[in-house]
């Protein structure tokens, strides 16, 4: 039987289709990336084989190294200490126990207060402060620099003299010391420029005007020449006597009246005499040599004689490695 179609029907046979031939790979590389036609994505690279186990020809590669944890925040446990003491409501009671110092204790206890705490204990203690306790009568200069400066932190009010009144008056200027200027290792370090009660004032007074080494002193010239030459002093006869608690204010003091206590003949002789007292565990044992605690001290009997040097030291230490005006 014939074939169906054209020859079928007695004509020619159609001629045979020419296929068309297939792209080359030059043209399919141009036009398309390998597998990329048809929104199809390229191949994944192969993965290299993974080496082999310990002991079977190759080392197990090292592990990376764990990243260290971030060190916790400078004075943090201190930080929370403070906080949570200043939070215990017996804490406060404790003033009554000093009728004579309370109304003091309860201002300083209202102004430094930690920032972000519970304040009725603070505004409580405020409250039972002595009705004349914020006004000038009967007040030396220094007693009124100290409460200006802690009622200013706590916001309030009194009626307290501005600080340029009350400076020609305070320790600082009115005080003056006994005999000559002596230098660092000289005897005249044993000569006692100022009495004991008195340098403490002259302390605390800079540490109130410069409130710590963040602001100026309010001191300049012939003042300022005058606080730092008495400091000197005073700092050297402490260095002899072994005083070491006066000894870490009066470097303190140095700090605040723009001294590098560090590169001052002084203040270095301080800072070693320091050195020397501290024991093992960090604690200066006392506020002197001759007050330090004995060996058969009980722990009681310890705190009571080393905690405010150890304190006023490691603040010292804290503020004087600072930068200028960083608290």
């Amino acid at each position: 039987m014939p074939p169906r179609g054209a020859a079928g029907r007695g004509g020619p046979p159609p001629p045979p289709r020419r296929r068309r031939p297939p792209p080359s790979l030059a043209w399919r590389d141009t036009r398309h990336p390998p597998r990329a036609r048809r929104g199809r994505p390229p191949p994944r690279p192969t993965p290299p084989h993974p080496p082999p186990p310990p002991g079977r020809g190759a080392e197990r590669p090292p592990r990376r190294p764990r990243r260290a944890a971030p060190p916790p925040p400078p004075r943090g446990g201190a930080a929370a200490l403070v906080r949570k003491l200043w939070q215990d409501p017996d804490f406060p009671r404790l003033f009554d126990g000093s009728p004579a110092y309370a109304s003091t204790y309860r201002l300083v206890y209202a102004a430094l207060a930690p920032d972000g705490i519970d304040a009725t204990q603070c505004r409580e203690a405020l409250a039972r402060l002595d009705p004349d306790f914020l006004s000038p009568g009967g007040k030396s200069p220094y007693l009124r620099i100290e409460i200006r400066y802690y009622a200013d932190k706590a916001g309030v009010r009194h009626t307290i003299e501005p600080y340029a009144a009350l400076l020609p008056q305070s320790p600082l200027l009115a005080h003056h010391a006994d005999g000559p200027a002596v230098a660092a290792g000289t005897a005249g370090g044993a000569v006692r420029p100022l009495t004991v009660p008195q340098a403490y004032a002259l302390t605390h007074t800079a540490f109130y005007l410069g409130d710590f080494g963040r602001a100026e002193p309010r001191l300049t010239g012939a003042g300022l020449d005058h606080a730092r030459d008495l400091t000197h002093r005073m700092l050297l006869h402490c260095v002899a006597r072994e005083l070491w608690d006066l000894a870490a204010e009066l470097v303190l003091t140095q700090f605040v009246l723009g001294e590098d206590p560090l590169r001052t003949p002084s203040g270095a002789a301080a800072v070693e005499c320091l050195a020397r007292a501290q024991r093992a565990d960090g604690a200066i044992p006392g506020r002197s040599a001759e007050l330090r605690a004995g060996p058969g001290a009980t722990a009681g009997e310890f705190f009571r004689k080393a905690y405010h040097t150890t304190l006023v030291t490691a603040l010292m230490a804290s503020i004087v490695s600072s930068p200028r005006g960083v608290s």
